[in-house]
């Protein structure tokens, strides 16, 4: 821990380079993370409120707040997956804490979800939504997905460079979590029966907590909180002891 703070300013660096790479030679550049999540939410609102009548109060807001959520988490544990295997010279040639890498790429995703967030509040105003003192969980909130998906990241990118399939099975998964998790449909809608299922998943949770102490003024649950900063602390854990075991080999596989 205190050799990979010693390299904190590399993490930085390397996140606002990839960052400005990203749009370097487009004409909007970075307002392209923008666009993403609002021509989805045009699309999926008008298919949300004219065919299928979802029935939920400020409904613009709480599908916003469900693409915003899961952008970061995909974008993240995506951007991971050739955090390693993309950079080679890096990784054969020059010493430094590998985790640097996935670490920088899980904090370029930080940095455009937080420009998303800034387009979200504008939309509030739009809107009339004046958020209430809940809001100071948010970024609580937003830290522990953060570290959720930093956790998946070290394991998905240490894998892959090892097994190439990963980037496809996550690819999959990422499709089938989209739709599983309550981003587009309210919890309720869900039969009592197969609840726990999706509350099993952490991202259902704190893409619920995020709506709440944003959106509608509630404060997050006591049992929600414990369960998303065990769960956090065991992916984090779980996922960097893989990257730990499989970090020495990463020279000769590439």
């Amino acid at each position: 821990m205190k050799e990979l703070w010693n390299y904190r300013h590399l993490a930085l660096k390397l996140a606002m380079s990839e960052f400005r790479l990203r749009y370097k030679n487009s004409i909007l550049g970075f307002f392209w993370s923008l666009l993403e999540p609002l021509l989805m939410l045009v699309v999926l609102y008008v298919v949300f409120t004219n065919l299928m009548r979802v029935n939920v109060e400020h409904y613009q807001l709480f599908l916003l707040m469900g693409i915003i959520s899961w952008n970061m988490f995909s974008r993240g544990t995506t951007m991971s997956l050739s955090s390693i295997l993309g950079k080679p010279s890096l990784v054969q040639k020059v010493y430094f804490p590998r985790e640097i890498l996935v670490i920088s790429s899980s904090i370029t995703a930080l940095l455009m979800t937080l420009l998303e967030f800034i387009v979200f509040g504008i939309f509030m105003l739009v809107f009339n939504v004046v958020p209430a003192i809940t809001i100071v969980y948010f970024p609580l909130i937003l830290f522990a997905e953060f570290l959720l998906t930093l956790g998946i990241s070290f394991g998905l990118a240490s894998m892959n460079v090892y097994y190439r399939d990963i980037q496809y099975i996550w690819a999959v998964i990422l499709q089938a979590g989209f739709f599983a998790a309550p981003i587009i449909y309210p919890i309720s809608i869900i039969p009592e029966k197969y609840i726990w299922i999706i509350m099993s998943n952490p991202m259902t949770r704190i893409i619920d907590m995020l709506r709440g102490t944003v959106i509608y003024s509630t404060s997050p649950i006591f049992g929600d909180s414990i369960f998303i900063l065990a769960a956090t602390i065991v992916v984090l854990v779980v996922g960097y002891l893989i990257f730990l075991k499989l970090e020495p080999g990463f020279a000769e596989e590439m």
